[in-house]
């Protein structure tokens, strides 16, 4: 399989748009939980944006959509270059164990690496286990656990 990992382009909407609608299904956002419209107008608008910090790549193998990542750069009090920090990374269900989300991992590490960033992180559910071995072969565990408080 001839693989491309690349920016995404406004042309990539319909195909995109699926693998979104699928990430989110995997993480329990939809039917009643779904994210609203909105927030995936506004998500994909930010990718266009010059002055946001958010960006996406996507796999593709011969003119399909296989996988998405989408990745922020913010500042630190630790250190004076951005973090990079990888926000949703999805695959189809088809491709996946093939190397597509691998291959978008690294393409993320590239672009970190030309914005000067030190390092790229990551979370994921403790139950995902089949990202937790793709991800085990590609980074370390930082050994931080996760806290949050919704509103």
């Amino acid at each position: 399989m001839s693989l491309t990992i690349r920016a995404v382009t406004k042309q990539d909407y319909d195909q995109w748009l699926p693998l979104w609608d699928g990430y989110n299904a995997f993480y329990g956002r939809s039917g009643p939980t779904a994210l609203a419209p909105e927030i995936t107008r506004m998500t994909w608008q930010r990718f266009f944006d010059a002055y946001e910090p958010m960006h996406a790549l996507v796999a593709e193998s011969d003119g399909q959509l296989l996988g998405l990542t989408h990745y922020l750069f913010h500042r630190s009090t630790t250190a004076i270059e951005p973090s990079c920090y990888l926000q949703d990374l999805f695959t189809r269900e088809v491709v996946r164990g093939k190397g597509v989300g691998s291959a978008l991992i690294h393409g993320v590490y590239e672009r970190a690496k030309l914005a000067g960033s030190p390092r790229v992180y990551w979370q994921t559910h403790e139950t995902n286990f089949t990202a937790q071995r793709l991800y085990d072969k590609v980074a370390e565990r930082s050994g931080f656990i996760v806290y949050r408080k919704l509103f």
